[in-house]
């Protein structure tokens, strides 16, 4: 009796044990942070080569630290500066390029998606002293090359700091809110061109360049702040859209010694999205394109004698993309990405922007550029060689010999090398492992030391119900589109199940990507956990498979991506397993627009949408990236107007959610609204939700768990 008793509890045991392996996921528990990955936060490699810094948070005392760690062992080797006392919690730091001083962050406000105000310290690492650059709250303070002045922007002007006297001077002095900025990028350019700073020193310290904008006739843009006064208030702020006024941009030469400005004649160029200076200290570069996009310049200015030449031009039938791949040699010949033989790659180019040489070539797409290491002639490069869905680290020469690859593991390897290219540390991650941080050789890829590896947090998802995602192809419309699905733990191939498609779809994006990605991925296995089979498809117009992939949806945004979206519903609603009757799709912002289109045009074959934030007309969204993509709208208005679905919302058939919210700088709610309206006149039953004051991230507090709690019962209730 007793042995029957005994092999009574074993079983239960095991019961016990698998059931509490397969607990399901909460909505609670993702956006309450509990499966919150651990990363390097703020990680930089000091000059030395043999050491990096890394922002540790403490928690008794609670604060924070910069803590100096040896490449080779890996041990702590000193603490530069901790929160104390004297020294505010700061969330964010900067060496000088001497590292003998450290700007850090502290009260730091979000303005827009990149743009920050913070009051700014100056910590001297030798003296352990600290200094408040101003009680003011400022943006973007950099401190000179030997770490004696700071440059930062304040209410549109720029300032100059001399730390050993304290004096201040004003280096500008007609910034006004609404007319002129100097030194910090507009609206526009913030979003578009990804970058805040508009200010450079050059590498002795002699001279800062800057950009100008006049948005005086820029069209001003104005949403209502509810907040929790008695009375809302407009926020207003420029905002050009589509075919209408930007910005006036120059660019100017400010002389430390002398205190004098001078402009720089570009030839009337329109757009200024990156400068950076070359390693002579008198020659700065200067990227320009036109409206259209389809132009780019580099040039050269030299700053003595403020000339300008050009070093090369790059042109494209649809538009070309700016970006950060470029390094100047010792001698300025210089290092740079071009999609010009039909895929992202590497070309070296002389001192005078004569091409020297193409570096890597393929049917593959260099992702990212690293540097080079000149005493050894290695480049270091990301790239999608081993799969699109997949990354990997190289090395080659600039020759475009010697070829190694570095990252060892399938997924996703991203890496941060040393100052002088001895080592990296590889951030690897798959759809199944979180982030593991590794340190390698850099000459030859060899793993030197484990770091970090999430390991507590993999253990935690191993008692929960989590199914790995399947990634596969998908032939639609004449080009084989990658795919990933996630299925029930308990799929059964002769039951069927629902459907929810997610995508983005936008421009030179991937959403199928063999990597981790976790909050949204937390949630479709909670999903997969209620009976659902969830996908996701990469259609036309993403990125990663060559130009004439990306660009072929050009003039015609959304068109093409929808269509594909369709025809992939069909194809996998044909599937013995799928329920043909219950099909929906979900996306934010593009992907949004895009999950609108396809239950409208696609009416057949998806029951349900939801939209977060979604574009719903062209019209509605910025100069630059729609420009980019669409030309303006006076000079192409079927391809604004055809995909637009508040011009025909009689299409819609199915269940339709509508999410916004009413602080969206990016994707103003006046899309939703003109949606709603159309709908209401077309007399369509929908649902919709607005969060106040929320911006196209909707987050903050209690939100997000709000608001996927809102979709995840839309989804049980509607599909």
């Amino acid at each position: 009796m007793l042995k029957r008793l005994l092999s009574v509890v074993f079983v239960l045991c095991l019961v016990g044990a698998n059931v509490a392996q397969e607990k399901k996921i909460t909505l609670e528990e993702i956006w309450g942070g509990e499966f919150r990955a651990q990363y390097m936060d703020v990680l930089r490699s000091m000059k030395d080569g043999k050491h990096y810094t890394i922002l540790n948070r403490t928690r008794n005392p609670r604060g924070v630290q910069i803590d100096k760690y040896d490449y080779t062992t890996q041990e702590k080797v000193a603490t530069l500066v901790a929160s104390s006392e004297e020294v505010p919690i700061f969330s964010s730091y900067e060496f000088s390029d001497d590292e003998s001083k450290i700007i850090l962050a502290t009260q730091v406000e979000a303005i827009f998606r990149r743009s920050r105000l913070g009051v700014y310290y100056i910590y001297d690492v030798a003296s352990k002293s600290i200094t408040q650059i101003t009680a003011d709250k400022i943006q973007e303070p950099e401190l000179s090359p030997d770490g004696s002045k700071v440059a930062y922007a304040f209410e549109n002007n720029l300032y100059l700091k001399d730390l050993k006297s304290g004096e201040t001077k004003q280096m500008t002095s007609d910034g006004l809110y609404g007319s002129i900025i100097n030194g910090i990028t507009d609206w526009v350019y913030e979003e578009e061109f990804a970058f805040v700073q508009a200010f450079e020193w050059n590498s002795d310290g002699s001279k800062i360049a800057f950009l100008r904008f006049d948005e005086t006739n820029v069209p001003h843009f104005s949403m209502d702040v509810y907040g929790t006064d008695l009375y809302p208030y407009p926020y207003e702020f420029k905002y050009p859209k589509a075919g209408e006024e930007n910005a006036k941009v120059s660019l100017h030469m400010f002389d430390v010694e002398s205190g004098q400005t001078s402009a720089i004649d570009l030839g009337g160029a329109y757009y200024i999205p990156r400068i950076k200076w070359m390693n002579n200290p008198n020659f700065l570069s200067v990227q320009t394109i036109n409206r259209h996009q389809n132009h780019l310049t580099l040039h050269q200015v030299d700053a003595a004698k403020n000339t300008v030449a050009v070093l090369l031009e790059e042109k494209d039938d649809a538009y070309v993309d700016i970006h950060d791949n470029l390094t100047f040699l010792t001698d300025d010949s210089f290092i740079w990405t071009s999609e010009k033989d039909g895929y992202n790659h590497l070309y070296l180019h002389n001192e005078d922007g004569s091409l020297k040489n193409q570096i890597t070539k393929g049917s593959w797409e260099v992702t990212n550029y690293y540097g080079y290491d000149q005493a050894h002639d290695r480049i270091f490069y990301q790239s999608v060689e081993n799969g699109s869905i997949n990354r990997d680290v190289y090395s080659v020469s600039s020759a475009g010999k010697n070829k190694k690859r570095l990252s060892t593991k399938e997924g996703n390897n991203g890496a941060a090398f040393s100052s002088d290219y001895s080592y990296f540390i590889n951030t690897f991650s798959n759809a199944t492992t979180p982030p593991e941080f590794t340190l390698h050789k850099a000459s030859n890829g060899k793993l030197l030391k484990e770091i970090k590896d999430n390991q507590a947090l993999a253990d935690k998802l191993n008692a929960y119900e989590m199914v790995p995602k399947e990634f596969s192809t998908l032939q639609i419309n004449g080009n084989e589109l990658n795919m990933w699905m996630i299925k029930p733990k308990d799929f059964d191939p002769s039951k069927k199940y629902p459907l929810l498609l997610y995508q983005y779809s936008g421009p030179g994006s991937q959403s199928v990507a063999n990597r981790w990605n976790g909050s949204n991925d937390y949630w479709y296995q909670l999903l997969a956990s209620e009976g659902y089979i969830v996908a996701c498809v990469d259609g036309r117009g993403t990125g990663l498979k060559g130009r004439d992939f990306k660009k072929v949806t050009y003039l015609n945004l959304v068109k093409y991506e929808t269509e594909d979206q369709i025809a992939a519903a069909k194809k996998l609603s044909a599937l013995p397993y799928i329920d043909a009757n219950r099909t929906g799709i979900w996306g934010w912002s593009f992907g949004g627009h895009m999950s609108t289109n396809c239950l409208l045009k696609g009416n057949d074959v998806f029951e349900m949408a939801i939209a977060v934030a979604p574009v719903t007309s062209w019209r509605f969204y910025d100069t630059i990236y729609t420009e980019r993509f669409m030309r303006t709208p006076q000079e192409n208005p079927e391809g604004y107007d055809n995909e637009s679905p508040f011009n025909y919302p009689e299409l819609l058939k199915g269940k339709y959610l509508l999410v916004h919210g009413s602080g969206d700088d990016n994707v103003h709610v006046q899309n939703t609204m003109r949606m709603i309206e159309a709908l209401v006149q077309a007399n369509k039953s929908f649902d919709w939700a607005i969060y106040p004051d929320k911006n196209h991230g909707i987050y903050g507090g209690n939100t997000r768990l709000h608001l996927y709690t809102k979709m995840t019962n839309f989804i049980k209730e509607n599909l």
